[in-house]
């Protein structure tokens, strides 16, 4: 047993210690240094680059394939100036689309870290006015492949015992749960 004084100076280190470990802790300091500009730049290339697309255009200004292309030397460039020449609506000033042949170029300047986009008509015609456009493609493309991958809710396979399919694992639903007899 304690003596009284002991208890009392325990009790005292006790709400002490409480005091110390309830008292937030002073909110840090901010650093103002923009990391976005930093990594950004770092990334940047250093020199010029140029690529060229040949693209068909269909009757609405999308593209629907590249057919040809030179690259620069910078594989990151080649990728990011393709993926924006499929994504290209290519339209006349007044607003309206000639289907055909343009020849697209990207032009990056490191001193301004801007690239300059520059389209020309190679050929009007010559090229299926009523093609889907390449996004369009990729978009049915991605559906397609989400309806084949995800299983039918429900279902006699669900319910099976045997080797569990790799990937995501569908449970069954809430209506079959509910006919399935209690173990």
């Amino acid at each position: 047993m304690l003596a009284p004084r002991s208890r009392a100076g325990l009790c005292i280190a006790a709400a002490a210690f409480a005091l110390l470990a309830a008292t937030p802790a002073p909110p840090p300091t901010p650093v103002r240094v923009d990391l976005t500009k930093v990594q950004a730049q770092s990334l940047l290339p250093k020199v010029p680059l140029h690529t060229e697309f040949i693209v068909a255009v269909n009757k609405l200004g999308q593209v629907t394939h590249i057919v040809s292309g030179k690259p620069s030397k910078d594989r990151a460039y080649n990728l990011h100036t393709a993926g924006n020449a499929l994504q290209a609506f290519i339209r006349t000033p007044d607003g309206k689309a000639v289907s055909g042949t343009y020849k697209l170029t990207y032009d990056y300047n490191p001193k301004t870290t801007r690239v300059h986009r520059d389209v020309a008509l190679i050929k009007a015609g010559g090229v299926n006015p009523n093609e889907e456009g390449a996004v369009n493609k990729m978009i049915d493309d991605v559906r397609k492949h989400a309806k084949a991958a995800t299983p039918p809710p429900g279902g006699s396979a669900a319910m099976t015992p045997g080797p569990q399919p790799t990937g995501t694992v569908r449970l069954p639903g809430l209506p079959q749960i509910l006919k399935t007899p209690a173990p």
